[in-house]
């Protein structure tokens, strides 16, 4: 067992035991920014060692696979456990000035290592079994983090939240029992082996709609993402970025996993009614965020509709698609994540995050509204931001297929997408605050503006050094869409032989 492999996951673990015993100590808050820290060390160095052999694979107690637990990382889990302990650590730097010591007290940092630990079990997991236990755990401590504080919205929102996401568990459970029931596996490699075998192709082809919709319900896929922008606004900033960095792209993550390597028998259907969502996701998540005044609000709107576009590179299933798809996921982490965070600094200079209720941004905080612009001119697909090369490649794949509509569909969106950042921009920033409230940032004091600041900056810069110097991270989403489409040294790794 290669410890590259088996660190990303035992040391948010290990921060979460540590944060809970200290959680009564002022310093223990260190210890999420410190265990964050870690992990994407341990992330690059997996990184780094999926980049020499191509795929690293670790058996749990040297059971050879199928019949054991198997542990994977091609090059998409390697980078989306990279992206996921970036997040982490800007959300722990942000968390130092955003969680209040009640919070803290009540298992703030534990519940958000175990979050961390779920979403990263999620990408490097290798059966379908333990796929489902890591959404549990994911499920548990999103839920406990939802809800911390106990105001009365945020038990609102977190019942729709819990509710769907236990019929999508429901879904996925029952999935996974016919699926084991017609093949005798559960191991995604061979999995992708024994669906070739199954006779009854119409069965399977119900199964993964099953987990099409399942999935779809994580992911916030059109018709059954509302109770994403129900729970959203609700609880802490902090909470907030890393749910909207992270949590609907572990659906997509499962979604484009299983839609390659397991369930490619019937394209022509199921990857046709991707299309479908793909559009419609689009569609109705960025009119939802025009609909709204609420800064939060807005933004959670427009984690749909930017699923729509990841979806979008999917259901088109050519090479240069699923390069958008990955490279889409990677831009929309890093960006969705910071608006949140300073949607949060905006809140605590100006009093609310309510548009007609705030403003002065631009005058007093010049800094802040830089650093607005940035993720929100990338969000929207401005050159030469990441966004903009995101946007770029999707479109190029739909018209590569003549899927006109579909270049469309995705073009207006982004135009849409202009739309509701420029609203923010005029309410939040231009306009003057209407109850005569100075939001400057000096009223803040030095470690609380650092805390709140430098997270935000970094992750600006990140989303600039993507746009300015795409074509590192243009190869790398090669290829991981070159192993998406040939999974063979995926399967060969997994079920060859064992670390």
């Amino acid at each position: 067992m290669s410890w590259t492999l088996t660190l990303p996951l035992v040391l948010p673990f290990l921060t979460a035991v540590a944060a809970f015993l200290l959680r009564a100590n002022p310093a223990g808050r260190w210890v999420s920014v410190v265990g964050s820290a870690l992990l994407l060390i341990a992330a690059g160095s997996l990184m780094l060692e999926t980049l020499r052999a191509g795929v690293v694979v670790g058996q749990m107690g040297n059971w050879p696979a199928p019949f054991g637990i198997t542990l994977v990382a091609d090059l998409l889990s390697a980078i989306m456990v990279v992206i996921t302990a970036i997040t982490a650590l800007a959300v722990s730097v942000y968390a130092l000035a955003d969680i209040d010591r009640r919070m803290e007290m009540l298992g703030y940092h534990a519940l958000f290592n175990v979050l961390i630990a779920g979403v990263v079990g999620a990408f490097l997991t290798g059966d379908l079994f333990n796929l489902y236990v890591w959404f549990e755990v994911m499920l548990i401590s999103s839920f406990g983090l939802l809800i911390l504080g106990g105001r009365k919205e945020q038990i609102d929102g977190g019942i729709k939240y819990v509710t769907l996401n236990l019929v999508s568990t429901i879904l996925f459970l029952s999935g996974i029992g016919l699926l084991y029931g017609m093949t005798g596996t559960l191991n995604l490699a061979d999995l992708s082996l024994a669906v070739e075998e199954v006779e009854n192709k119409g069965l399977l082809t119900v199964v993964a709609v099953m987990f099409m919709i399942a999935f779809g319900v994580k992911a916030a896929l059109f018709p059954l993402f509302f109770w994403l922008p129900a729970a959203y606004h609700t609880p802490a900033f902090s909470v907030s970025a890393v749910f909207a960095g992270l949590l609907t792209k572990v659906g997509v993550y499962a979604l484009i996993r299983m839609f390659t390597l397991v369930f490619d028998h019937d394209i022509g259907f199921t990857h046709e009614i991707l299309l479908w969502v793909a559009a419609l996701t689009m569609i109705t998540g960025v009119l939802g965020a025009a609909a709204q005044s609420d800064f939060r609000k807005i933004l959670s709107f427009h984690i749909v509709s930017q699923i729509g576009y990841m979806i979008l590179g999917l259901a088109l299933y050519t090479p240069l698609a699923l390069v958008g798809a990955v490279f889409y996921l990677v831009h929309h982490i890093v960006v969705k994540a910071n608006l949140f965070l300073i949607a949060g600094i905006a809140q605590r200079l100006t009093g609310s995050t309510e548009l007609s209720r705030i403003g002065g941004l631009y005058k007093s905080a010049p800094l802040l509204a830089v650093l607005f612009l940035i993720p929100a001119f990338s969000l929207a697909g401005f050159p030469p931001l990441s966004g903009f090369w995101a946007k770029y490649v999707l479109v190029q794949a739909t018209l590569e297929v003549e899927a006109w509509i579909l270049a469309g569909v995705a073009l207006a969106v982004g135009l849409l997408t202009i739309y509701s950042m420029t609203k923010i921009w005029a309410e939040a920033f231009w306009k003057k605050h209407p109850e005569g409230i100075d939001p400057t940032p000096d009223k803040l004091d030095g470690p609380t503006r650092a805390a709140l600041l430098l997270p935000v900056g970094f992750l600006a810069t990140l989303t600039i050094i993507i746009g300015f110097f795409p074509q590192p991270f243009v190869a790398l989403a090669e290829a991981s869409a070159a192993q998406l489409l040939d999974p063979t040294a995926y399967v060969t790794a997994v079920l060859g032989g064992s670390e």
